[in-house]
C-alpha cells in the first residue's frame, strides 16, 4: 500500500456499481489511509439519462460498503450522502487529494478553485482513465440502465 495522503476524496452515483467505480475506490485505498465517499443523494439525480433505472440511494451505498468489506479494513472508509455537487472538500480544509476519472477532471478543478477562494490548499488530483467493455464502448451507469430499458 502507498498511503501517501491522511484523507483523500471521491465522489459520484455510484449507480450499478461497475469496474470503472471499482477502479476509483481502489485506487483512493491504495493512496490514502482514510478515504470519504461522497455519494450523491436520490434528490440531485432526478435530470440523469434514464433515471427510472437508477438505483435507490441506499442500495447503491450497500454495495459500495460490500465491494470495500472484500477488499480492505472498512474502517478506512467513510460515505456521506452529497446533496451538492461539490460535497466537504470546499467545506473542509483536511483533505489532501481527490480521485476522479477523466470525465469528471473538470469537477475537480472547479473544486480547488472554490478552496483556493477560501484559503484552502488545492487537492491534490489523481486521474484513473476511462474504462471500456471488449466492444471498446466507455463502461458507463448510463449505459448500464439504457440496456435495462
Amino acid at each position: 500500500m502507498i498511503t501517501i495522503f491522511n484523507v483523500l476524496g471521491l465522489g459520484g452515483t455510484f449507480d450499478h456499481l461497475h469496474e470503472g467505480h471499482k477502479l476509483l475506490i481502489r485506487t483512493a485505498l491504495e493512496f490514502s489511509r482514510k478515504i470519504v465517499i461522497g455519494l450523491i443523494s436520490d434528490s440531485l439525480l432526478n435530470n440523469k439519462k434514464f433515471a427510472s433505472k437508477l438505483e435507490k440511494y441506499e442500495i447503491r451505498k450497500k454495495k459500495i460498503v460490500e465491494f470495500i468489506a472484500g477488499i480492505s479494513d472498512p474502517n478506512r472508509v467513510e460515505i456521506i450522502e452529497l446533496k451538492d455537487p461539490f460535497g466537504p472538500p470546499i467545506y473542509e480544509e483536511k483533505y489532501e487529494a481527490i480521485v476522479v476519472s477523466q470525465e469528471t477532471y473538470s469537477n475537480a478543478l472547479k473544486i480547488n478553485e472554490l478552496r483556493l477562494k477560501k484559503g484552502f490548499k488545492p487537492l491534490i488530483i489523481i486521474v484513473i482513465p476511462i474504462l471500456k467493455d471488449k466492444f471498446e464502448h466507455k463502461i458507463s451507469s448510463t449505459s448500464i440502465r439504457k440496456n435495462m430499458i
